[in-house]
């Protein structure tokens, strides 16, 4: 989650809402990604999208099957979906999301027993740094 959280300290200096994602396999990190919604102008570059796509391509795969995503903030319901469709095993967040989170927050996709995969999910790694950047970054914005 530390690597998250750089990630994610990267994306407050480029202005960018500081989410950041790792994708772990075999105990190495093989991908790394922050928000780049304003850099990219592109709605559907959260954190977790950019680092499943980059899982994806490192690994030849769709399937994330033995993989683990760690990510600073809980995952939206379209960042959700795209676990679900990846297979991703074990998601770990750090942040609950009260607005959008839907990983039990506000929905809860990932444990959804219509759905045919249901990751593990680990709640509140390092939550109160990942929260305090959160509050940091927002603070500033509305100055």
């Amino acid at each position: 989650m530390q690597k998250a959280l750089s990630q994610a300290r990267r994306a407050f200096v480029l202005g960018e809402v500081p989410v950041g994602a790792v994708i772990v396999r075999n105990g190495k990190i093989i991908a790394r990604a922050h928000n780049e919604r304003e850099t990219k102008q592109n709605p559907v570059r959260h954190a977790e999208l950019t680092v499943i796509d980059k899982a994806a391509q490192k690994l030849h795969s769709w399937r994330l099957l033995d993989c683990a995503l760690y990510v600073t903030l809980e995952p939206c319901a379209m960042c959700a979906g795209a676990i679900v469709l990846a297979r991703i095993p074990r998601v770990v967040y750090a942040a609950a999301d009260p607005k959008a989170g839907a990983c039990g927050s506000v929905f809860n996709i990932l444990a959804e027993p219509k759905l045919n995969h249901r990751p593990e999910v680990v709640r509140g790694l390092l939550a109160d740094e990942a929260g305090q950047l959160l509050k940091d970054f927002f603070r500033a914005a509305r100055k």
